[in-house]
């Protein structure tokens, strides 16, 4: 049973229901695999049509994180509230901000997303993107990982990531792909328009159809014996690449 149950999880058919529809910002709805009847098909029917992703697990999973009555449904809440791109991105031009947004594709460790957000923060990044599934959420854990950079910074979380990427590309991004393979060293880029920075998972990288929509791709110069850096380490160096590029063009940073 987890010791914060109460401030971070919502359990009962009828609660989750009346929570989603409430706009509850939900990480993840998780339910038992046979779950059935009239209420059940009301929550997931609800879920489907407010985003919230629906994980189907066994009882026992649920009988872990608590021993009240959960009915076979578990709603883990998101520490903030999440944005979608088509929102945000409006709201920087019209502010007038030369938008940096940072899109993680396939993330799932939560210290190396608390890593990221937190130099996200301090270099004046504008927002993070992450799908919604396969993906870490903004749990209470990443806030904490984060040093609290999550409490200020938005996340926009998007049920197709391909269609966020190609969002911010007809918006005037320049996608820019970390990618381990690439000739292109990170220093040559441009980073002085609009950029979108794509960090992908560790083992697998970018996703083929989000490589496809990059516009640049780039790698940071390796010269060790395992030629493979922390994701929340190559991300720092790059985001402060752009950083430093806009200060040398006589830009604040984000």
């Amino acid at each position: 049973m987890h010791n914060n149950d109460s401030e971070q999880y919502i359990f009962g058919l009828r609660a989750v229901i009346e929570a989603i529809e409430a706009g509850k910002s939900i990480d993840k709805l998780l339910v038992k695999k046979d779950i059935n009847g009239d209420l059940g098909r009301e929550l997931l029917a609800a879920a489907r049509d407010y985003g919230v992703p629906v994980q189907r697990v066994p009882v026992e999973k649920l009988n872990r994180i608590t021993r009240r009555n959960h009915q076979g449904a578990v709603a883990m809440l998101a520490a903030v509230d999440y944005y979608g791109v088509a929102d945000v991105v409006p709201q920087l031009y019209d502010d007038g901000i030369n938008p940096l947004v940072v899109v993680l594709d396939g993330i799932t460790d939560v210290r190396n997303f608390g890593a990221i957000a937190r130099t996200c923060e301090c270099a004046g990044v504008s927002t993070i993107v992450i799908p919604e599934r396969n993906s870490v959420g903004v749990t209470a854990d990443a806030v904490k990982t984060s040093a609290g950079a999550l409490n200020y910074l938005p996340v926009c979380r998007e049920r197709n990531l391909v269609k966020a990427v190609k969002y911010l590309r007809d918006s005037g991004f320049k996608i820019v792909g970390a990618a381990g393979e690439s000739s292109v060293n990170f220093t040559t880029a441009d980073y002085t328009g609009p950029v979108a920075l794509v960090l992908g998972a560790e083992d697998t990288g970018i996703s083929p159809e989000i490589m496809k929509l990059c516009d640049t791709r780039v790698a940071i110069p390796e010269f060790g014996h395992i030629s493979s850096l922390n994701v929340s380490v190559a991300g720092g160096i790059m985001i402060y690449e752009v950083v430093r590029q806009r200060i040398a063009d006589g830009q604040t940073a984000g």
